[in-house]
């Protein structure tokens, strides 16, 4: 299997988003170049990808930094090192480092992820998804709806993406009046067919 040519792009992110982790993404890029991958940036971080599609990217946080198996749900983790980031997230799974001895104990078990990744690239694997119509609705926002139906067929005008985005943020308020004030902030963006982030 050959080895993949690094991206010049990608050593001006380690130098200047890594930190103190700058050890531990040197280590796991040197890794995934191993494995036939083409090296790019996406989401500010570098990302691996194999003939367009993404499957592994290396990020950092303040505790911790990861490799993100962008179909992770899917790979088997004899090792049991593949952590669900969020309870909200259906794809992605992580395994997370603290130090670059980490690293090059689990190095075998990691380069394997990232050929299984690579093969479920191959394959076209897709990790099924949750409907939006599975996510709860909190009751500010079924309220608010049936109080107002240019709202309603705004948000329900909505793409699934965006509509789910919604829902998390609003869900994710633990006060009802959170809820309600964030309904009203976002009710503009909403009516113009935007999503949250847009």
């Amino acid at each position: 299997m050959s080895e993949s040519k690094p991206n010049p792009k990608v050593d001006a992110v380690i130098a200047s988003r890594a930190g103190a982790w700058r050890a531990e993404f040197e280590a796991l890029r040197e890794i995934i170049l191993g494995c036939p991958v083409t090296e790019e940036i996406k989401w500010g971080w570098p990302c691996y990808s194999y003939q367009g599609t993404n499957v592994v990217l290396i990020h950092g946080f303040k505790d911790y930094c990861a490799l993100l198996f962008m179909k992770g749900a899917l790979m088997k983790d004899p090792e049991g090192i593949l952590i669900q980031q969020t309870e909200n997230v259906q794809s992605a799974r992580q395994i997370r480092f603290t130090n670059v001895d980490e690293i090059a104990r689990l190095r075998t078990a990691l380069r394997a992820h990232v050929l299984e990744a690579i093969e479920l690239a191959k394959a076209g694997a897709r990790v099924e998804k949750k409907a939006t119509a599975d996510f709860p609705v909190p009751d500010e926002l079924r309220d608010r709806m049936d109080n107002d139906p240019d709202f309603r067929a705004a948000f329900e005008a909505l793409t699934p993406g965006r509509q789910r985005g919604y829902l998390f943020h609003f869900n994710s308020a633990k006060q009802s009046k959170t809820r309600e004030a964030r309904i009203e902030k976002h009710l503009p963006r909403i009516l113009q067919g935007k999503g949250l982030e847009d």
